[in-house]
């Protein structure tokens, strides 16, 4: 089982990072592709417009944020594309450039991951 962090995409980008996919829907504003320093870019993962709109990263909306987008990926063909990624390799960032580094998508998604993965060593 690959082992699955998450870092800010304004941070440096690091050996220890492996291979580094972007789960925001949109590029991060003022990074080149090359500071980014991505293996790929999964944005259908992201939360959908609709919902990324209605939480605006509010953090007293982060509970039902987090439900409803555990609830998208319940349904999402791109999580599977993820999936595959991280069980091929020791180690997964997702990377993504919210500002609170303990109110975003990624977060979720990160424990989601892990979630699903846990149940395939079952």
């Amino acid at each position: 089982m690959g082992q699955v962090d998450i870092k800010r995409v304004y941070e440096q980008a690091a050996d220890e990072d492996g291979i580094r996919i972007l789960v925001d829907r949109l590029w991060p504003r003022g990074v080149s592709k090359e500071r980014a320093a991505l293996s790929g870019w999964i944005k259908d993962v992201a939360p959908s417009s609709d919902l990324r709109r209605w939480w605006h990263h509010g953090p007293d909306r982060f509970e039902e944020f987090a439900r409803r987008y555990r609830t998208e990926l319940d349904d999402n063909p791109a999580l599977e594309d993820l999936l595959s990624i991280v069980r091929e390799h020791d180690r997964t960032t997702l990377v993504y450039a919210a500002k609170d580094p303990a109110v975003n998508h990624a977060l979720i998604l990160r424990d989601y991951i892990r979630h699903a993965l846990e149940k395939d060593n079952k």
